[in-house]
C-alpha cells in the first residue's frame, strides 16, 4: 500500500486569508497600506482600508491550492 504525501498549509495565506461563507465561498482578507505611516494618508482614506475586502475569482483557485485545509 502506497501513502501518499500531505499537503501542507501556507502559513503566510493562513494569517492572510479568512473563507466566508454562504454559496460562493469566497475568501476575504483585509487591505494593504494599513500598518504604519498613518500621517500622511487622509482619514476617508485610513476608514475605507478599515473594510474587509473579498478576493477575485481568479484568485480564488491559487488561495485553495495554499489552503487545502479549509
Amino acid at each position: 500500500m502506497k501513502i501518499k504525501n500531505k499537503i501542507k498549509t501556507h502559513k503566510g495565506a493562513k494569517k492572510r486569508f479568512k473563507l466566508r461563507g454562504g454559496k460562493t465561498k469566497s475568501f476575504k482578507s483585509g487591505h494593504a497600506h494599513r500598518s504604519h505611516i498613518l500621517t500622511k494618508k487622509s482619514t476617508k482614506r485610513k476608514r475605507q482600508l478599515r473594510k474587509i475586502k473579498s478576493i477575485a475569482f481568479s484568485d480564488k483557485k491559487s488561495i485553495k491550492l495554499m489552503l487545502p485545509n479549509l
